[in-house]
């Protein structure tokens, strides 16, 4: 077939064939489709979207293009169940989850993405780790989630390898926010990495691609009755991203938040709510708890008895890196060279925060991508973050940016303060949990 044809049948809204799709997903995965077509495709889908027999088919045919785990041999004694978030700011959850759920008794094979247009990426966080392997081979892959519980990596060349080039072809072409495209995206890989049960953390808002909460709950249930058709079982979380998730914003600084929280010193409260909710969601979809009362109990106990800690630096060795990751955090790391409190013009209460905008200000500041090739400084970032209906001014500041250079930091204070509106009032933020689908 000659694929402009296709490209120009789904342009003009046509619904495209399972053989067209099928040759769509085989020309991404072997290169052989050029990338001006593959952008076209994703632009033509864009703006006309899949019906739902497509992006079942469409998911499907990612999942296939490489391999897809059965973890029958590997003499697991308990369920394969995995999280996903359609992507945020500040949003550390990953980190903390993984080794959670497994110090929970379930296994947990997270394949996560890098950073997404102006949104953060877990595997962007994983890799500031020095030594940390965000892409072994298939082999110790699977070693590791047997022998630690959890294993936190990114795409390899085996596993949905399609899904891979069209992530990153998503990326620069302003077609992330289209709910086919995401659920061909999320549901290859959790496919691919042999899950029984999968939780999705749908988040709403300025940080995020849906921007309030209809359309997560909309792209929720999208993504429900995909996985569906796919034959995996999934509940959806819907989160409040209308402002930075915890304290941080920046790969690094990330990673040190998480092992704080993993060590049960600093719990930020918003933070805190959606990991213990994302992880009872969890064991309740695999069955190894019949309600989210004892889920979350039974969460709580594997973080304060210091377990989920243990199977965190356990994973994080086991990959690469330093052994003594959760003792000594402070020691690995390089340390941005500019380090300046940004305050406020005036004293307020912060009352709406553009997500966007601090996304943006993280790329300006060499923590995102511009385009595929971009390499990111871990160093650089904000912490310090306030919520919504904090008190600013009189020595309280916005953010502690983390910088390359002055001027970095200049163009951050900048970008930051721009992102925030304050009110003579203390305002009150949305509950950061709204909604569980099912």
């Amino acid at each position: 077939m000659l694929f402009q044809d296709v490209i120009h049948r789904k342009r003009d809204g046509g619904a495209l064939s399972a053989d067209e799709i099928a040759a769509f997903v085989s020309g991404l995965a072997d290169g052989s489709l050029p990338g001006e077509q593959a952008a076209a495709m994703a632009m033509a889908i864009w703006f006309k979207g899949m019906s739902f027999e497509e992006t079942g088919a469409f998911t499907r045919a990612m999942a296939n293009s490489g391999v897809v785990i059965d973890w029958a041999d590997q003499g697991l004694d308990g369920p394969v169940v995995d999280k996903h978030a359609t992507g945020g700011i500040g949003d550390t959850v990953s980190l903390m989850l993984a080794p959670i759920v497994a110090a929970c008794g379930a296994y947990v094979p997270m394949i996560s993405g890098r950073g997404l247009g102006h949104t953060g990426g877990t595997l962007d966080k994983m890799a500031s780790i020095p030594g940390y392997s965000v892409t072994p081979d298939l082999e110790r892959f699977k070693a590791v989630v047997r022998e630690v519980g959890c294993a936190i990596i990114g795409q390899t060349g085996q596993l949905a390898p399609a899904d891979g080039r069209m992530y990153a072809i998503r990326s620069i072409t302003a077609t992330i926010d289209s709910t086919p495209l995401i659920n061909g995206s999320i549901l290859s890989k959790k496919l691919a990495a042999g899950l029984q049960g999968l939780v999705m953390d749908v988040k709403a808002g300025s940080g995020t691609f849906m921007r309030d909460r209809a359309e997560a709950e909309a792209l929720a249930r999208s993504l429900i009755g995909t996985g569906a058709h796919c034959g995996l079982k999934i509940h959806a979380v819907i989160t409040d991203m209308a402002q930075p998730l915890g304290d941080t914003a920046g790969n690094a600084l990330e990673v040190a938040e998480a092992v704080r929280y993993l060590r049960n010193e600093d719990r930020e409260a918003r933070l805190d709510d959606v990991v213990m909710q994302l992880a009872a969601e969890m064991l309740v979809v695999v069955g190894l708890e019949g309600n989210r009362a004892e889920a979350r109990a039974r969460c709580e106990l594997a973080l304060t008895s210091g377990r989920a800690a243990e199977v965190f630096g356990r994973m994080v060795h086991a990959l690469g890196g330093p052994a003594d990751v959760i003792e000594r955090w402070k020691t690995h790391p390089d340390v941005a060279p500019v380090i300046r409190a940004i305050h406020p013009e005036r004293a307020g209460f912060i009352a709406e925060v553009d997500g966007r905008a601090v996304g943006n200000a993280i790329i300006a500041l060499g923590g995102g991508r511009v385009t595929v090739d971009d390499a990111i400084d871990p160093r650089v970032g904000f912490e310090g973050f306030l919520p919504i209906g904090s008190a600013v001014g009189d020595g309280v500041p916005l953010a502690v940016v983390h910088a390359a250079s002055e001027a970095d930091a200049d163009r951050a204070e900048h970008d930051l303060k721009a992102a925030y509106r304050l009110s003579d009032e203390a305002v009150a933020a949305s509950p950061v949990v709204m909604g569980i689908i099912e």
